[in-house]
């Protein structure tokens, strides 16, 4: 019986299979890496040369150079491996032009998709979004079955999310056997870059006076792994698996960030309707001003709605467990920041 109708795809214990996980040296990445290196699996790392690979530190892999704007460079990284984990990505979004993000995030998960097919590689976990799914028309947490709403220029990075996805779903119409999972904001050690970890450091620096007046979802990364683990098992190809964790409001977020780092939480909430306003002033700063702000306009119009979603399914499907407290994975980013001299 073939894998596609058990939705199996488990080596024999004799036989570990190889693993690719592209975008290996970034926060995710790295968490991957560390748990394949727990579950016994030989790991190539994809890499560019360019890569840091501080959050690497201690793990075991065999480096990989390439690129997925390159397709040469992944059929060689790509040949023998049994599992692929597709988690490079642009995920900086307010740090890059759009053009950057859509050729990254788009064209190259086209370029893995394909050669992953070419190759025959048995399993693929793409890891894309919550931000694939749009905003709740009503503030409800959203579930899998959410399409992206947004008008693309208010949300590039969940729009190029949103294509990769369906380029993911072409493919497993030719044969792939591909699962998606939308990780929601990730919290973590290995974060090097401070992709979700900057919220960690702009607080420990005090530079949060004003907490915004919407919310969101926040998952330890260990539980993303866990998830991508399990998925690419027990997934179903073609399926979306949410991997939540706790839906929090930004004040309820900030307070909590800041008793774990020891200082004084923001003071004062902003205002709904200064949330438009102030995303307008922003966007005109940083046309103006070469040295950009570390936010732009769009991320503060979102800040002002509630992006809730609910991980039911993967619970269900997966047989994850339930979600680890925030508390705890900010606890973990901390002291991983602090042991690393990167605060």
């Amino acid at each position: 019986m073939d894998n596609q109708s058990t939705g199996a795809a488990s080596p024999s214990p004799s036989s570990p299979p190889t693993v690719l996980v592209t975008g290996a040296t970034g926060f995710l990445g790295a968490n991957l890496v560390a748990g394949l290196n727990a579950l016994g699996y030989p790991v190539r790392a994809l890499h560019r040369h360019t890569s840091r690979f501080d959050g690497l530190e201690g793990l075991e892999y065999e480096p990989v150079l390439g690129d997925l704007l390159d397709p040469a460079s992944l059929r060689a990284a790509m040949e023998g491996v049994d599992w692929v984990f597709h988690a490079a990505a642009v995920a900086d979004y307010w740090r890059t032009p759009p053009e950057i993000l859509y050729r990254v995030n788009v064209e190259g998960t086209r370029h893995v998709m394909a050669i992953a097919l070419e190759s025959g590689v048995r399993r693929v976990v793409f890891t894309s979004s919550v931000a694939a799914l749009g905003v709740p028309p009503d503030d409800r947490p959203l579930n899998e079955e959410a399409t992206f709403n947004l008008p693309p220029h208010r949300f590039p990075y969940g729009h190029s999310k949103h294509l990769a996805e369906q380029i993911v779903q072409v493919f497993v119409t030719r044969g792939l056997e591909a699962v998606i999972v939308n990780p929601a904001v990730i919290i973590g050690p290995r974060d090097h870059h401070f992709i979700s970890g900057s919220l960690i450091r702009a607080v420990y620096r005090r530079q949060v006076p004003v907490a915004p007046p919407g919310g969101t979802n926040y998952v330890a990364v260990e539980d993303v792994v866990a998830g991508h683990l399990a998925a690419i098992q027990r997934g179903r190809p073609g399926e979306r698996y949410i991997l939540a964790g706790e839906n929090l409001t930004y004040r309820e977020m900030f307070r909590i960030v800041a008793e774990v780092v020891g200082v004084p939480p923001p003071r004062w909430t902003l205002p709904r309707p200064l949330v438009g306003p102030l995303a307008l002033a922003v966007d005109l700063l940083n046309r103006v001003w070469p040295g950009h702000l570390p936010i732009d306009g769009n991320q503060i119009r979102l800040s002002g709605r509630f992006l809730y979603f609910d991980g039911s399914k993967a619970r269900q499907e997966l047989g994850l467990g339930p979600p680890t407290p925030f508390r705890e994975a900010v606890r973990a980013a901390f002291q991983w920041y602090r042991e690393h001299g990167d605060l």
